[in-house]
């Protein structure tokens, strides 16, 4: 309930009777700038799996935004944050039509579809967004080893704040909950979404069908593209998607056609609002006003070290094992409030000329590996190295008609010069080459290359200053 001389301004959330979204009138105060007024009125908030970033304020009452008991006690300590987003598939709800359009099933009940830490730094000038594979193996306070998303079945949210806690050293300030299933009227509500695979999705279980390229998605069809795990890393590229599907949510909400139409500002809002519950319960106002100067480019992604991306279980499930050493380094310098983004120095214009830049990720990368020795299997362990470190590889290994190559190439077709570096700087001692190719080619020679270890898992310095790396919001996004 607002004050009777309280003045209003922007869009206020559950200021009727009905808890809905409406534009505030009345007496103002002075005016400020029309781009101050709209961004002050966003919380981009929910994106793809559910991610709570923004910039504005907005004003809650609990009849918009449910609570949720996840045993958060402890506040944040000088303005920094550590968030635990939990996305929920919650199906209950949907009718038996809607289930079988998005091909659900018709289990009811809720399981942990997403798990992602997220640090506001000290300044709130920064956001670190650390999406943890569910498939991870770790220890569940008093349950055992299991795969960490079972913590939310074990014992729901404090069990799963309990875990993510003991697994990341990291002290949980706030616990949001998402139904993941509401993320299809988000991005309606915003027009949809555009996307880029580097590989084909068929996936029958999701109904996603997309060939390699960039895409508009609507609801529904961004959904099935944020969980499907048919690619070749499965959960591991489904991480890279969601990713990219945050970045393009943010882009789109904070773009000059949402906040410049109140109707789809307000149904963005309203329908964000709809889908989260919080611990504790302070409504979100006080993150919405230390978000609202955040921008993408200060909204960064990584991923968590791992060692072994196909742990078998001794229940034979198939798991994945965090890199100890180096995810303890990544969360003591996230805990740190370090810059995960390196400053990139300046090259003289010769080493720009000889090296060029690395600029395209690898998970944006499709590449074709071709053995061209006689050296049985080569071609095959180049390939499982480079999926490894982060490339799209759809197809098996194959090879080449001379058997005679002596030195590994790297070749690539017009306008992939940019991405075929980033190949290049993973196989140190190759060649570039341009040549009349429809897609990034790695044939394979006798010098039997060895592809480094990807970025993430470079072992940081004993006090890092830069620490494991990372993209922002504004490089995940998808250019049409």
């Amino acid at each position: 309930m607002r004050d009777p001389g309280e003045e209003d301004a922007g869009v206020i959330v559950g200021g009727d009777a009905y808890g809905g979204v409406k534009l505030a009138g009345g007496r103002r105060r002075p005016r400020r700038s029309a781009r101050v007024r709209r961004r002050n009125a966003v919380l981009a908030g929910l994106l793809s799996t559910g991610v709570l970033i923004g910039t504005g304020v907005v004003w809650a009452t609990p009849r918009q935004i449910g609570t949720v008991d996840a045993g958060v006690e402890e506040t944040a300590p000088r303005g920094a944050e550590n968030i635990l987003l939990v996305g929920v598939d919650k199906r209950d709800d949907l009718t038996r039509k809607k289930q079988n359009e998005l091909k659900l099933g018709r289990e009811s009940g809720q399981r942990t579809d997403t798990m992602m830490v997220i640090h506001l730094s000290e300044d709130h000038s920064r956001i670190t967004v650390v999406s943890l594979p569910r498939d991870t193996w770790t220890t569940i306070p008093g349950k055992g080893d299991h795969k960490i998303n079972s913590a939310y079945q074990f014992g729901g949210p404090k069990l799963t704040v309990q875990a993510v806690q003991q697994a990341t050293g990291l002290k949980i300030n706030r616990y949001i909950e998402v139904n993941v299933l509401g993320f299809i009227d988000v991005v309606d509500s915003l027009g949809g979404v555009t996307v880029c695979t580097p590989v084909p999705i068929n996936d029958p279980k999701t109904g996603l069908n997309l060939a390699a390229g960039t895409h508009e998605l609507q609801g529904a069809q961004a959904l099935g593209y944020a969980r499907t795990r048919a690619t070749a890393r499965s959960d591991l590229d489904r991480i890279d998607r969601q990713q990219q599907v945050i970045s393009a949510l943010l882009n789109r909400a904070l773009s000059a056609d949402t906040l410049a139409n109140p109707a789809k500002l307000a149904s963005f809002v309203n329908t964000t609002l709809g889908t989260i519950k919080v611990d504790p319960d302070d409504g979100l106002l006080g993150l919405a006003t230390q978000l609202r100067d955040v921008k993408l480019d200060n909204v960064q992604f990584a991923d968590v070290p791992l060692e072994d991306v196909d742990f078998r279980t001794s229940t034979g499930e198939s798991a994945v094992l965090w890199d100890k050493q180096k995810a303890r380094e990544l969360f003591r310098a996230i805990e740190a409030d370090q810059d995960l983004i390196k400053p990139t120095p300046k090259a003289s214009p010769s080493a720009k000329a000889s090296a060029g830049p690395t600029s395209v990720p690898p998970q944006q990368i499709s590449v074709k590996v071709l053995n061209g020795t006689l050296i049985t299997g080569l071609g095959a362990r180049t390939r499982t190295a480079l999926v490894a470190y982060g490339f799209q590889v759809p197809e098996d290994a194959g090879n080449t008609a001379r058997k005679d190559h002596k030195k590994t190439v790297v070749r690539y077709g017009p306008g992939q010069e940019a991405a075929a570096r980033t190949v290049a700087a993973a196989i140190p001692g190759s060649d570039l080459r341009k040549a009349d190719v429809k897609e990034i080619e790695v044939v394979i020679g006798a010098d039997q290359p060895k592809v480094a270890k990807p970025k993430a898992s470079t072992t940081p310095s004993a006090r890092p200053s830069a620490s494991p790396s990372a993209e922002t919001a504004t490089q995940n996004i998808c250019k049409k």
